[in-house]
């Protein structure tokens, strides 16, 4: 699976061109504080992760909905087929009296 994070592009197509700019929104219309260096790093890099009151943040501030800040494509990723490995047979318990369940 492979996310695309369109941040840069939808800041852009509402006319969000400077992390100073989308700063400025996070604060006046979501009420969120983020310091310069995070909105930076929001807008050039793919971020690994993203808080959901974030991200929420960015929607309200940008108006606009989480699909307009990143793409998920869902398509299978082909996985190498591995021989089956042998099923170990459960071992007995100890003196604590206590059996396996069934199999």
């Amino acid at each position: 699976m492979k996310i695309r994070w369109k941040l840069r592009m939808a800041a852009a197509q509402r006319e969000v061109w400077t992390g100073a700019q989308l700063r400025r929104l996070l604060a006046d219309k979501a009420g969120l504080e983020l310091s310069a260096a995070s909105v930076s790093t929001l807008l050039t890099k793919e971020p690994t992760q993203v808080k959901l009151s974030t991200l929420a943040a960015l929607c309200t501030a940008l108006e606009c909905t989480p699909n307009d800040l990143f793409e998920v494509d869902t398509t299978p990723v082909e996985q190498s087929v591995r021989p089956p490995q042998p099923v170990a047979e459960p071992k007995a318990a100890s003196s604590g009296g206590r059996s396996m369940p069934p199999l």
